[in-house]
């Protein structure tokens, strides 16, 4: 249960003096529900209000601050004109204007003949100087609600800044200063203030704002959060060590027989992280592993060896894709695979009903299936296993702190193996799995080539359909993928149907198009047509799962590619290559390009390196789109940043796995506090493990 001094923190908004429903409506579109929200709000700048200039000294289009005297009011002579106020001090007149103005609040707010301090930005227009919209308007010795240093927030239509500054200070108010849960020796070494001191210096700041340096109170802030999500993630590992696992030894005749029998000799890289693997699939405690493997590098038969070494210890494999269409895929990929081990494979997903599903539940309790490939839907109630001893985790970025949870809750403590094509920046691996040990796949398969990578204007269009002509007669198949319009399925879908249209119209019944808003039992039997050769050409936007492995698709078409991000790109190309035929990515382009897209396409042509393009990526973009993180909320941050906070978040890890080392159960004075952090920053499904047995 949350504890007591943080009670207020998580009340509703509408609890704070002077936030009403209609103030509430308007935070909640800027995710400000509750008080903590109000907190946790990041000042984007911060204005300084301490310059003084006096009228002649005035800068133009700057920030000054005036003590003045009310010379008179002019109101417009016709609609549309401003209402303007003449004042003047000692160096000069400064005149404010408004449009739209409600002339009887103005002539409240400045009496003539009275003094006033206003400011805000002022312009000079042919040697005047005036001011548009002051900001503040204040009676002398009422200065005081004014800040020097105004910090300025996200806004939202129709909500005033007064109103949000307002509310923040309230919620500022009711912030008690919290049991410290950094060390001592960090907190001098860093300089950092106290949680309570670090809020009151991010909302009433007494220095401006470096943009090329963070001070003290928000890097400790910073950390703070970073230290919450690695403790989170601690006491996950340290729940899984202490409950132990089987240990599952393997012969390796089984793992032998998939080796000899592939179609491919394996890389060193696939066979070290299978070796890593065995070695923790042979510990007796779970293992908990992440495989990164770069597009085409073969983590699919690195999870074949795991399953292999599972199955010879007696024990069942669960492998769990995000769609449909990818677990059918692992369906046809693994028995091939497998086979010739003896070992037997099975799909199950939601299009599986009647008395087909109750024959598939009824081997898998028996113990008739070694591997079962499916959605979440593998670990739905109802789904029982006979002795599942491995869970393989395929290209799932949402699988964070809570899934994991409930695996551990399964009850039959199954090995956990994470894998993901998309190579992932460090600081996000560790920020994602910080609890888990790390394998990677560098090398490609033997035999592939290169892919030559263009980028062409798409003023070459036709010169494109021709090379496609040209690759149809040699009977080898293309993607093209169209433009991502913006975050609308709707609108790509229409991008997507309108070049589908006119590319049908150039090469006929040839061409194919898939989409998300497809069946996944529509959108298996394209890809088998386009894999079969039926259709040449594969139109696709940019939401559906394109990851089929079709070896005779030899081009891939992006076009609008200054629109994608790095990682995307990368993801898209690793689409062709699949063979030892020369292939090529055509990056089509409209011109002119801005400086982070040329940079983008620049790197596009010169490596394959998926591993070196994600850290390109996170340099260019940061990690907001990275992996649609944001999107997943998974490492959605408010005060971190993973692009920067490299070094903080390894001291946070560090950190979290000496304090759970040190006290696992957090019952001390200091686990009291950590219990605290982790409750400001929402990881309660953490503190659940320890209750749990």
């Amino acid at each position: 249960m949350r504890p007591e001094i943080l009670f207020s923190l998580f009340a509703p908004v509408a609890s704070i003096s002077g936030v009403g429903p209609k103030v509430a409506q308007n935070l909640a579109k800027l995710k400000a529900e509750r008080v903590v929200d109000l907190l946790f709000m990041v000042p984007h700048t911060i204005t300084d209000r301490r310059a003084r200039p006096g009228v002649a000294g005035a800068r133009h289009d700057s920030i000054a601050t005036f003590e003045v005297e009310v010379e008179e009011h002019l109101p417009p002579m016709r609609r549309g004109l401003p209402y303007k106020v003449r004042t003047n001090e000692a160096s000069g007149c400064l005149t404010l204007t408004w449009f739209h103005a409600r002339p009887d609040w103005l002539l409240q707010q400045l009496p003539v003949g009275e003094t006033r301090l206003v400011s805000g930005k002022v312009e000079r227009f042919g040697g005047e100087l005036q001011m548009l919209h002051p900001d503040f308007i204040l009676r002398p010795q009422d200065a005081a609600e004014m800040p020097p240093l105004e910090p300025v927030y996200p806004m939202t239509a129709g909500l005033a800044a007064k109103t949000l500054r307002k509310a923040i200070l309230e919620a500022l108010r009711r912030a008690e200063e919290l049991p410290e849960w950094n060390s001592v020796s960090l907190m001098q070494t860093r300089n950092w203030p106290s949680w309570r001191e670090a809020l009151e210096q991010l909302h009433n700041p007494t220095v401006p704002m470096d943009p090329d340096q963070r001070d003290p109170a928000r890097t400790r802030l910073a950390y703070d959060e970073l230290l919450s999500k690695q403790l989170a993630l601690a006491l996950v590992r340290n729940k899984r060590m202490s409950l132990g696992g089987y240990p599952q030894q393997s012969t390796g005749e089984l793992v032998n027989k998939v080796i000899q029998a592939a179609p491919f000799t394996p890389t060193h890289d696939q066979l070290q992280a299978y070796q890593e693997i065995a070695e923790d699939l042979a510990q007796p405690i779970q293992m908990s592993r992440l495989l990164q493997g770069d597009v085409g590098s073969g983590k699919t038969f690195v999870a074949a060896l795991a399953c292999a070494h599972v199955v010879s210890a007696g024990r069942q494999v669960a492998i769990m894709a995000p769609t449909e269409i990818l677990a059918r895929q692992h369906g046809q990929t693994l028995p091939a695979l497998l086979a010739p081990a003896g070992i037997r494979v099975e799909v199950l997903t939601a299009r599986d009903k009647g008395l087909k599903r109750r024959d598939i539940l009824h081997r898998l309790a028996e113990g008739e299936i070694d591997v079962i490939c499916g959605t979440h839907a593998l670990f739905q109630d109802g789904v029982a296993y006979h002795d599942l001893g491995l869970v393989v985790v395929d290209e799932q970025h949402r699988f964070g702190v809570a899934s994991r949870v409930q695996l551990l809750n399964k009850g039959v403590r199954p090995d956990l193996l994470v894998m993901t094509a998309t190579p992932i920046p460090r600081t996000l691996t560790l920020a994602s799995f910080g609890d888990m040990e790390s394998s990677q796949i560098r090398e490609k398969p033997a035999g592939r080539k290169p892919i030559a990578t263009r980028a062409m204007p798409l003023e070459r269009m036709d010169d494109v359909i021709q090379g496609l002509r040209n690759i149809f007669a040699k009977g080898e198949r293309a993607y093209w993928v169209c433009p991502l319009v913006e975050e609308s399925n709707h609108l790509d879908l229409a991008a997507a149907e309108q070049r589908y249209s006119e590319l049908a119209a150039i090469f006929g019944q040839k061409v194919g198009l898939i989409h998300g808003r497809l069946s996944a039992q529509d959108k298996e039997e394209i890809t088998n047509r386009f894999k079969a050769g039926d259709i040449e050409l594969l139109v696709a936007t940019t939401v559906v799962e394109v990851g089929v492995d079709v070896p005779d698709a030899t081009v891939m078409v992006i076009e609008h590619a200054e629109r994608f991000g790095l990682a995307q790109l990368h993801q898209l190309r690793g689409r062709v290559g699949r063979s030892d035929k020369p292939s090529s990515c055509i990056l089509l382009y409209q011109a002119p390009l801005g400086v982070n897209a040329t940079e983008r396409l620049s790197v596009m042509r010169e490596t394959e390196d998926g591993f070196l393009i994600a850290e390109k990526d996170a340099a260019l973009r940061g990690f907001g789109d990275l992996l649609g993180v944001l999107q997943s909320g998974q490492v959605r941050s408010r005060f971190a940043d993973l692009a920067t906070d490299g070094e903080l978040l390894e001291l946070a890890r560090t950190q979290a796995r000496m304090e759970v080392q040190a006290d696992p159960e957090l019952q001390g004075e200091r686990g009291v506090a950590l219990k605290t952090l982790l409750y400001l920053f929402e990881q309660d499904q953490a503190i659940l493990l320890l209750t749990s047995g």
